[in-house]
């Protein structure tokens, strides 16, 4: 019963694709009535400090190791360090294990962090709601978090995607519409805070009132993170000019379990897919560290067990706004014919404000000497998402090349986030939701088919039969 409903429901899915397909792209004639793009207050309920001597806040868990049996969880005290202590057991109240962390901390011109905690969770259970709790006495907090299922061909999953996030208004609306989607993870495509748009101890302090604002999300389900232009801060009038200084303090990741050498870019697998995130301000050309480490874990990637391939990365590969265009050119030229040749099913990026969806196309075929100098359809090719719409005091980029180019399917200047529900190793149903007026509007719509097993589909029914 529960197949046929599938196949009701996809039906008009694949109509949709269908006609994507078939007609030219769409570029939607909507215009936001937008909230201000201001940071909200500080003193606003959405930042409150919670209450108790020494309470931990800015909680936040991601992935811990490879497969997804493993949780970092972070959070920061401010009046003393405190214990790097989580007790966790499987139900409410009976903390029967605990884990040993680390402390750190940095200052930011003359901006004093908090005392950062993180802590390895590992050996879980999959498929297990854990309650977990941080900090000593009346000051203790409690959160939960759910482990994914084991990793499986054909086991389901949804994620959200969230990009450029920030602090507004129109931040808090993408925020909680997330939270209304039933999807169980984020992959995170950059640019978090935005503190960087401020100036000596404000950075910091920004950033602190980001780590608030989320915890809502962050302190009960992963966000799988990757950096964008925003985490840079590079700011050599305050005497900082350490890349990275503030996220990297802040936000772990667990790239040494991928066998990378940078925790700006690592590999996870999650149910039914493996995703892999790369660093679009780190060096990545012929034989760096990341380049070298990228084409290892392609290698690495056994689409038997985890039949989805996801790639995350901040600057779009394929861009048809006049905000950023190009940017991501060199990337392209030196990894687009990497995911044509290990069939990525998907890409997704921020650092345009903005939303857009490629066709499946490649320009693999051109050189500086001959070739086909435009993109061109291409079966084999992922296709590229940008969600850089999260709602950032930057606001949105509103002007896109005109005539649309052929590459591009569809695109709209407007606030939101998107998800990727998974139903089976060739199938997985996508959509995008546009913020409007306060409500979330399903929009763009359509089904993934798996790059991997669209073309090996027999080997299905063959593995059923065994």
């Amino acid at each position: 019963m529960k197949s046929l409903l599938f196949q009701f429901i996809l039906v008009p899915f694949v109509i949709l694709n269908f006609v994507n397909n078939v007609n030219a792209g769409i570029t939607t004639r909507f215009v936001r009535e937008e909230w201000p793009s201001v940071d909200i207050p500080l003193d606003h309920e959405v930042f409150a400090v919670p209450k108790g001597y020494n309470a931990p806040q800015q909680v936040h868990i991601t992935q811990g190791n490879y497969d997804g049996n493993a949780v970092i969880i972070s959070w920061v005290t401010f009046d003393e360090p405190g214990s790097s202590k989580v007790q966790y057991g499987k139900s409410y109240k009976n903390y029967e294990f605990s884990a040993e962390g680390k402390m750190t901390n940095y200052t930011f011109y003359k901006y004093n962090s908090g005392y950062i905690h993180h802590v390895l969770v590992d050996g879980l259970e999959y498929d297990t709601k854990y309650y977990y709790k941080t900090g000593d006495g009346d000051s203790a907090r409690e959160f939960w978090f759910q482990t994914p299922p084991m990793i499986g061909p054909d086991v389901p999953y949804k994620f959200g995607i969230i990009g450029d996030l920030g602090q507004t208004y129109n931040s808090l609306s993408t925020l909680e519409h997330y939270m209304e989607s039933g999807a169980q993870s984020v992959l995170f495509v950059g640019d978090l805070s935005y503190a960087d748009r401020y100036k000596y101890n404000d950075v910091g302090i920004r950033w602190d009132s980001w780590g608030r604002f989320v915890e809502k999300s962050t302190a009960y389900q992963p966000w799988i993170w990757s950096a964008g232009n925003h985490e840079i801060e590079y700011m050599p009038y305050m005497n900082e000019v350490t890349p990275f200084k503030s996220y990297l303090h802040r936000y772990p990741t667990p790239y040494l379990a991928s066998k990378s050498s940078s925790p700006m870019w690592y590999a996870i697998r999650r149910a039914s897919a493996h995703i892999i995130v790369l660093s679009s301000y780190s060096p990545f050309v012929k034989y760096t560290p990341q380049w070298k480490w990228l084409e290892e874990e392609l290698n690495r990637v056994d689409r038997k067990k985890t039949p989805w391939l996801i790639v995350l990365v901040h600057v779009p590969i394929y861009n048809s706004n006049e905000a950023h265009f190009m940017e991501g050119e060199s990337m392209r030229a030196v990894f687009e014919e990497w995911f044509i040749h290990h069939k990525v099913d998907v890409i997704f990026a921020g650092h345009v404000h903005a939303y857009e969806r490629s066709y499946r196309i490649s320009n693999i075929r051109y050189n500086v000497s001959s070739g086909e100098r435009f993109p061109v359809p291409d079966e084999s090719a992922p296709v590229y998402i940008t969600v850089g719409d999260g709602g950032n005091q930057e606001g949105l980029a509103g002007k896109f090349r005109d005539p649309q180019p052929d590459y591009s399917a569809f695109r709209e200047a407007s606030y939101g986030h998107s998800t990727l529900e998974i139903m089976n190793r060739t199938h997985a149903v996508y959509h995008w939701n546009r913020n409007d007026d306060g409500k979330k509007v399903a929009i763009d719509s359509f089904v993934l088919n798996n790059q991997y097993w669209s073309v090996n589909i027999g080997q299905v029914t063959c593995e059923k039969g065994n």
